[in-house]
Protein backbone atom coordinates (compact mmCIF):
# COMPACT_ATOMS: atom_id res chain seq x y z
CA UNK A 1 0.00 0.00 0.00
CA UNK A 2 1.11 3.50 -0.98
CA UNK A 3 2.29 5.37 2.41
CA UNK A 4 0.14 8.70 1.66
CA UNK A 5 -3.20 6.34 0.35
CA UNK A 6 -6.01 8.54 1.15
CA UNK A 7 -4.22 11.50 2.12
CA UNK A 8 -4.75 15.23 0.84
CA UNK A 9 -1.80 17.29 -0.04
CA UNK A 10 -1.44 21.34 -0.91
CA UNK A 11 1.94 21.94 -2.44
CA UNK A 12 2.34 25.47 -2.72
CA UNK A 13 5.22 26.57 -5.63
CA UNK A 14 4.20 23.41 -7.03
CA UNK A 15 4.17 23.79 -10.54
CA UNK A 16 8.18 23.43 -11.68
CA UNK A 17 11.14 22.89 -10.24
CA UNK A 18 11.26 21.33 -7.13
CA UNK A 19 8.23 21.78 -6.26
CA UNK A 20 6.81 19.72 -9.15
CA UNK A 21 9.18 16.85 -8.04
CA UNK A 22 7.46 16.96 -4.49
CA UNK A 23 3.60 17.38 -6.40
CA UNK A 24 4.66 14.00 -8.64
CA UNK A 25 6.35 12.19 -5.52
CA UNK A 26 2.99 13.01 -3.22
CA UNK A 27 0.56 11.55 -5.90
CA UNK A 28 2.92 8.51 -6.88
CA UNK A 29 2.36 7.76 -3.01
CA UNK A 30 -1.65 8.05 -3.14
CA UNK A 31 -2.02 11.43 -2.19
CA UNK A 32 -4.56 13.83 -3.81
CA UNK A 33 -2.81 16.73 -4.74
CA UNK A 34 -3.25 20.89 -4.69
CA UNK A 35 -0.84 22.34 -6.70
CA UNK A 36 -1.18 26.33 -6.20
CA UNK A 37 1.36 28.35 -7.61
CA UNK A 38 1.11 31.47 -9.82
CA UNK A 39 2.54 29.12 -12.86
CA UNK A 40 -0.29 27.12 -14.43
CA UNK A 41 -0.04 24.23 -12.52
CA UNK A 42 -1.83 22.00 -15.77
CA UNK A 43 1.04 20.10 -16.92
CA UNK A 44 1.79 18.47 -13.35
CA UNK A 45 -1.91 18.16 -13.17
CA UNK A 46 -1.64 16.19 -16.52
CA UNK A 47 1.08 13.92 -15.89
CA UNK A 48 -0.35 13.24 -12.42
CA UNK A 49 -3.94 11.92 -13.63
CA UNK A 50 -1.81 10.32 -16.29
CA UNK A 51 -0.51 7.96 -13.74
CA UNK A 52 -3.52 7.11 -12.26
CA UNK A 53 -3.55 10.37 -9.76
CA UNK A 54 -5.88 12.87 -8.51
CA UNK A 55 -4.90 16.40 -8.40
CA UNK A 56 -6.28 20.24 -8.64
CA UNK A 57 -4.53 22.91 -10.00
CA UNK A 58 -4.87 26.62 -8.30
CA UNK A 59 -3.50 29.84 -8.68
CA UNK A 60 -2.22 31.24 -5.88
CA UNK A 61 -0.01 33.77 -4.38
CA UNK A 62 0.99 32.71 -1.22
CA UNK A 63 1.84 36.22 0.09
CA UNK A 64 -2.09 37.30 -0.41
CA UNK A 65 -4.49 35.59 2.70
CA UNK A 66 -7.20 35.54 0.35
CA UNK A 67 -5.09 33.23 -2.00
CA UNK A 68 -3.34 30.95 0.85
CA UNK A 69 -7.76 30.61 2.13
CA UNK A 70 -9.07 29.84 -1.04
CA UNK A 71 -6.24 27.41 -2.07
CA UNK A 72 -7.19 25.66 1.20
CA UNK A 73 -10.95 25.96 0.34
CA UNK A 74 -11.03 24.17 -3.23
CA UNK A 75 -9.16 21.59 -1.87
CA UNK A 76 -11.45 20.87 0.74
CA UNK A 77 -14.20 21.44 -2.24
CA UNK A 78 -12.42 19.09 -4.19
CA UNK A 79 -11.09 16.12 -2.02
CA UNK A 80 -12.89 16.59 1.26
CA UNK A 81 -10.13 17.25 3.58
CA UNK A 82 -6.59 18.51 4.21
CA UNK A 83 -3.56 16.46 5.68
CA UNK A 84 -0.75 17.86 4.47
CA UNK A 85 1.21 20.98 3.14
CA UNK A 86 3.94 21.53 1.42
CA UNK A 87 4.89 25.06 1.81
CA UNK A 88 7.26 25.38 -0.94
CA UNK A 89 6.95 28.20 -2.89
CA UNK A 90 9.46 31.02 -2.21
CA UNK A 91 11.75 33.35 -4.11
CA UNK A 92 15.44 32.63 -5.00
CA UNK A 93 16.05 31.62 -8.88
CA UNK A 94 15.46 35.17 -9.95
CA UNK A 95 17.21 37.29 -6.35
CA UNK A 96 19.94 39.34 -8.11
CA UNK A 97 22.96 38.72 -5.58
CA UNK A 98 24.03 42.25 -4.37
CA UNK A 99 26.03 43.44 -0.95
CA UNK A 100 23.50 43.81 2.10
CA UNK A 101 24.05 47.73 1.71
CA UNK A 102 22.79 47.75 -1.59
CA UNK A 103 19.58 46.25 -1.20
CA UNK A 104 16.22 48.49 -1.54
CA UNK A 105 13.74 48.34 1.01
CA UNK A 106 11.41 47.25 -1.96
CA UNK A 107 13.38 43.91 -2.61
CA UNK A 108 13.43 43.13 1.36
CA UNK A 109 10.22 43.63 1.87
CA UNK A 110 9.21 41.34 -1.54
CA UNK A 111 11.73 38.43 -0.25
CA UNK A 112 10.32 38.41 2.90
CA UNK A 113 6.30 38.80 1.96
CA UNK A 114 6.51 35.56 -0.05
CA UNK A 115 9.07 33.83 2.12
CA UNK A 116 8.22 34.14 5.07
CA UNK A 117 4.46 35.56 5.34
CA UNK A 118 3.99 33.11 2.92
CA UNK A 119 4.84 29.92 4.78
CA UNK A 120 2.38 31.54 7.75
CA UNK A 121 -0.14 32.22 5.66
CA UNK A 122 -0.14 29.22 4.28
CA UNK A 123 0.29 27.09 7.66
CA UNK A 124 -2.85 29.79 8.97
CA UNK A 125 -5.28 28.76 6.41
CA UNK A 126 -4.35 25.00 6.92
CA UNK A 127 -4.38 24.01 10.11
CA UNK A 128 -8.10 24.17 11.20
CA UNK A 129 -9.19 21.69 8.78
CA UNK A 130 -5.91 19.41 10.15
CA UNK A 131 -7.41 20.39 13.33
CA UNK A 132 -10.89 19.05 12.37
CA UNK A 133 -9.31 15.44 12.05
CA UNK A 134 -6.85 16.01 14.70
CA UNK A 135 -3.77 14.83 12.59
CA UNK A 136 -1.11 16.53 9.86
CA UNK A 137 2.22 17.57 8.32
CA UNK A 138 3.64 20.86 7.63
CA UNK A 139 6.74 20.83 5.87
CA UNK A 140 8.28 24.04 5.87
CA UNK A 141 11.24 24.47 2.87
CA UNK A 142 13.88 26.25 4.47
CA UNK A 143 17.14 26.66 3.02
CA UNK A 144 21.16 25.34 3.60
CA UNK A 145 21.99 29.35 3.44
CA UNK A 146 20.80 29.76 6.91
CA UNK A 147 23.03 28.08 8.28
CA UNK A 148 25.97 28.72 6.00
CA UNK A 149 25.11 32.26 4.87
CA UNK A 150 26.03 33.64 1.30
CA UNK A 151 27.17 36.75 0.75
CA UNK A 152 24.53 39.00 -1.24
CA UNK A 153 21.74 36.82 -0.28
CA UNK A 154 21.58 38.53 3.04
CA UNK A 155 17.79 39.06 2.07
CA UNK A 156 17.49 35.33 0.79
CA UNK A 157 18.79 33.98 3.76
CA UNK A 158 17.17 35.79 6.61
CA UNK A 159 13.75 34.74 5.14
CA UNK A 160 14.51 31.38 5.37
CA UNK A 161 16.05 31.56 9.11
CA UNK A 162 12.50 32.88 9.40
CA UNK A 163 11.19 29.72 8.25
CA UNK A 164 13.19 27.79 11.06
CA UNK A 165 11.62 29.90 13.74
CA UNK A 166 8.40 29.30 11.87
CA UNK A 167 9.13 25.89 12.18
CA UNK A 168 10.08 25.54 15.84
CA UNK A 169 7.13 27.78 17.56
CA UNK A 170 4.03 26.49 15.34
CA UNK A 171 5.27 22.88 16.15
CA UNK A 172 5.59 24.09 19.89
CA UNK A 173 1.84 25.48 19.69
CA UNK A 174 0.26 22.65 17.44
CA UNK A 175 1.48 19.77 18.76
CA UNK A 176 -1.25 18.80 21.26
CA UNK A 177 -3.41 18.99 18.13
CA UNK A 178 -1.80 16.22 16.35
CA UNK A 179 0.14 18.02 13.69
CA UNK A 180 4.11 18.19 13.05
CA UNK A 181 5.88 20.88 11.70
CA UNK A 182 9.18 20.27 10.59
CA UNK A 183 11.23 21.78 7.59
CA UNK A 184 13.66 20.34 4.71
CA UNK A 185 16.29 22.70 3.93
CA UNK A 186 17.90 22.17 0.57
CA UNK A 187 21.46 23.09 -0.45
CA UNK A 188 21.66 24.04 -4.46
CA UNK A 189 19.33 22.24 -6.50
CA UNK A 190 19.59 21.95 -10.15
CA UNK A 191 16.31 22.43 -11.22
CA UNK A 192 15.25 23.14 -15.18
CA UNK A 193 13.88 26.52 -14.40
CA UNK A 194 17.46 27.68 -12.40
CA UNK A 195 18.96 25.97 -15.38
CA UNK A 196 17.57 27.98 -17.91
CA UNK A 197 17.64 31.30 -16.01
CA UNK A 198 21.33 30.50 -15.64
CA UNK A 199 24.21 32.80 -16.74
CA UNK A 200 28.50 32.19 -16.84
CA UNK A 201 28.68 33.81 -13.47
CA UNK A 202 25.84 31.66 -11.71
CA UNK A 203 26.94 28.78 -13.68
CA UNK A 204 30.45 29.27 -12.04
CA UNK A 205 29.32 29.41 -8.68
CA UNK A 206 27.13 26.25 -9.20
CA UNK A 207 30.55 24.09 -10.52
CA UNK A 208 32.40 25.43 -7.59
CA UNK A 209 29.48 24.55 -4.84
CA UNK A 210 29.55 21.43 -5.99
CA UNK A 211 32.96 20.52 -5.10
CA UNK A 212 32.57 22.16 -1.52
CA UNK A 213 30.52 19.04 -0.78
CA UNK A 214 31.20 15.33 0.70
CA UNK A 215 29.39 14.50 -2.25
CA UNK A 216 30.92 16.23 -5.09
CA UNK A 217 28.23 17.16 -7.10
CA UNK A 218 25.22 19.39 -6.47
CA UNK A 219 21.48 18.62 -5.80
CA UNK A 220 18.25 17.25 -7.73
CA UNK A 221 14.88 17.41 -7.00
CA UNK A 222 15.02 13.64 -6.52
CA UNK A 223 17.13 13.91 -4.19
CA UNK A 224 14.56 15.62 -1.61
CA UNK A 225 11.27 13.91 -2.81
CA UNK A 226 11.85 11.16 -0.50
CA UNK A 227 12.10 13.12 3.13
CA UNK A 228 9.14 14.81 1.73
CA UNK A 229 7.41 11.29 1.62
CA UNK A 230 8.92 10.59 5.08
CA UNK A 231 7.94 13.75 7.21
CA UNK A 232 4.08 13.84 5.09
CA UNK A 233 3.95 10.28 6.72
CA UNK A 234 2.95 8.29 9.56
CA UNK A 235 6.19 7.21 9.58
CA UNK A 236 7.25 10.47 11.22
CA UNK A 237 4.66 11.04 13.52
CA UNK A 238 6.98 11.14 16.43
CA UNK A 239 9.22 13.90 14.58
CA UNK A 240 8.38 17.80 14.57
CA UNK A 241 10.31 20.86 14.98
CA UNK A 242 12.96 19.62 13.60
CA UNK A 243 14.81 20.77 10.15
CA UNK A 244 16.77 18.36 8.01
CA UNK A 245 19.49 19.98 5.91
CA UNK A 246 19.95 17.67 2.55
CA UNK A 247 23.22 19.32 0.55
CA UNK A 248 25.05 16.44 0.13
CA UNK A 249 27.67 16.93 2.91
CA UNK A 250 28.24 20.68 2.66
CA UNK A 251 27.02 21.13 5.80
CA UNK A 252 27.16 18.99 8.75
CA UNK A 253 25.75 19.86 12.10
Amino acid sequence: MARLEGKVAVVTGGAQGIGAAYSKKLAEEGARVCIADLVDGGPVVRVIEQSGGRAIAVTCDVARESDTERMVSDTVAAFGRLDILVANAGLYTHIARMKATEISVEDWDQVMAVNVRGVWLSAKAAIPEMQKNGYGKIINIASSVSFKGAPGLTHYGASKAAVLGITRSMAREFGGDGICINAIAPGPTETETGLAAETEEMRARRVKSAQDRALKRNGLPEDLVGLCVFLASADSDFMTGQTVVVDGGGIMW
